[in-house]
């Protein structure tokens, strides 16, 4: 595929594309006769899971450690696990926080629509302004 195919399957800029392939988020690209990057199946399953990664909230640091542990192979597993139990950890407590804020927002808006509700009662009742 071709980084606009992968750009618009995915719904990622192609200059994130080019990024993440920077910085070893994903691994170097091949490239084909034209000089053009030609993502294999491997390839989008990368940026795949980055993008599933990112979209949770996981830090570009995390994910460079992670992608660089992988590629060194199967004595890493216990590091790469350990780095998704503390993001798992980290997302866990974002989530309760936005919990928090949700609850409070729907406690506002109740507010909101108490207050409408009696102001617009008064404003039927023509006697309380006379």
């Amino acid at each position: 595929m071709t980084i606009s195919e992968v750009s618009k399957k995915y719904e990622i800029s192609t200059d994130t594309l080019r990024y993440y392939e920077r910085i070893a988020l994903i691994p170097k690209v091949r490239k084909n006769k034209s000089g053009n990057r030609d993502f294999t199946e491997v390839d989008c399953n990368w940026v795949e899971f980055i993008k599933c990664m990112r979209g949770a909230g996981i830090s570009v640091e995390s994910l460079i450690d992670y992608v660089k542990l992988f590629q060194e192979g199967d004595n890493t597993i216990k590091a790469r696990k350990q780095i998704l139990v503390e993001e798992y950890e980290v997302l866990t407590e974002k989530i309760k926080n936005l919990q928090e804020v949700q609850e409070r927002l729907r406690l506002k808006i109740e507010f909101y629509d108490k207050n409408i509700l009696e102001y617009e009662k008064k404003l039927t009742n023509k006697e309380e302004f006379l």
